[in-house]
């Protein structure tokens, strides 16, 4: 059921990548990977995997939605990491791999003996990536955290709410998959340079320290006013330059808004967006034909502007405001899922899962000659158990049968 015009990119067809990652950060990391040709080797625990497959608990049991969005095309090797023949294979894998990513707690993967100085020392050209909470030299070095703690470390949470209420979590998750895509890029950089250099590196990553990377314009307004930056509700952070706001439309649900927004670049914009909402009245009105008296009107400019979408649906907004200046319609998540277009585009793909059945979920955005890259169910618990090892170490039926016969995967 993967969309026809989906094709698989083989960007990096060859590249081995030992995955030992759970939940989200590092996951999602590899998952690109993975969607981009690489031979991607989840290796879990034999007794429930990664506990991303568990975080909406059924019975009988059902990998989750959340697992199913994060490893897609990847393949499932279960092995008894604590079992000495069982981390001998995880060493020998990290012998034939591009690259080894984890991230566990702090100073986990050390502790079983799957760190750096060990496999380095094994395969000198490893890329060897680690997400972890917070970075190494912080007091919070050895503290857990998940996303919603590196948005309220990394300074998001305190731009994101409204102008006089209490900061709130941003719906996306920054801390994670944002978090992961900056360590795929170093990632993908390192290949390129191990190609001149034979050497592997060691990359590390703090979600913490990532958070920083996506607020980089509070920051600039922080140098400018020596302030910490302000919360702007859906305005710009930089503010000043009304009307930036969404606005209400019919028939009035709780997703049914619109975003309008006027560039201080591009001056046409007003006037612009009043002949769009038949106000050409108010064109050259002197109360708002500058960005500075529109500031100080800024109730009387989202009052023009609601007027005339309350009598409109999001979409029709979208179409007619967004025809003179910058504007979109607020989307939720099931309008974007049962999108046709997203469909035809293969942004959404739909996968047959082994027990899950057809499962909707969004692929890499990138599309490579026009299309889109195949996206390929997630695997089930151990499920490519034999032909990993077939495949990497060269085992024999027998010998995967007997690490079964002995409970090491």
């Amino acid at each position: 059921m993967t969309d026809t015009k989906a094709v698989a990119p083989g960007c990096l067809t060859g590249v081995r990548v030992l995955d030992l990652t759970q939940f989200e950060a590092g996951t999602s990391c590899t998952q690109v990977m993975a969607w981009l040709g690489a031979d991607v080797v989840k290796v879990e625990n034999p007794v429930g995997g990664d506990p991303g497959r568990r975080t909406g608990a059924t019975t009988p049991h059902r990998d989750d939605p959340y697992f199913l969005n994060y490893n897609s095309n990847k393949r499932s090797l279960t092995v008894n990491l604590k079992s000495p023949r069982g981390l001998e294979i995880v060493k020998d894998l990290a012998r034939k791999a591009d690259v080894f990513m984890e991230n566990f707690a702090p100073g986990a993967i050390e502790r079983l003996g799957l760190g750096y100085d060990v496999l380095s020392k094994l395969n000198p050209g490893i890329i060897y990536g680690q997400v972890k909470g917070f970075g190494e030299g912080s007091p919070y070095e050895n503290n857990l955290a998940f996303d919603m703690i590196a948005q309220a470390c990394g300074g998001t949470m305190s731009i994101t709410g409204q102008p006089e209420g209490p900061p709130a979590k941003p719906g996306t998750t920054l801390g994670d998959t944002g978090t992961g895509m900056l360590m795929l890029i170093s990632i993908l950089a390192s290949l390129y340079k191990r190609k001149e250099t034979g050497q592997g590196v060691r990359l590390g990553v703090a979600m913490q320290d990532a958070m920083l990377h996506y607020i980089r314009n509070a920051f600039a307004v922080t140098t400018k006013t020596g302030k910490p930056a302000r919360r702007a509700g859906a305005k710009t952070i930089e503010g000043g330059n009304p009307p930036s706001n969404i606005y209400p439309c019919a028939p009035g649900g709780p997703n049914d808004y619109v975003y309008v927004y006027t560039s201080r670049a591009n001056p046409q914009h007003w006037p612009k967006l009043l002949e769009a909402i038949g106000r050409q009245d108010l064109i050259g009105d002197k109360r708002y034909e500058t960005s500075m008296a529109r500031a100080e009107r800024e109730s009387e400019v989202d009052a023009i502007i609601s007027e005339w979408t309350r009598k409109h649906d999001k979409y029709e907004a979208m179409r007619v405001i967004g025809a003179a200046v910058p504007a979109g319609a607020v989307r939720d998540t099931l309008e974007l899922m049962n999108d046709p277009n997203m469909e035809e585009r293969g942004i959404i793909q739909t996968v047959q899962h082994p027990t899950n059945g057809p499962f909707k979920m969004a692929g890499w955005p990138v599309r490579f000659n026009g299309k889109p890259s195949v996206v390929k169910p997630a695997p089930l618990l151990g499920q490519h158990s034999a032909e990993a090892l077939k495949d990497w170490l060269g085992m024999t039926d027998e010998q995967v049968a007997a690490l079964r016969a002995d409970k090491i995967i």
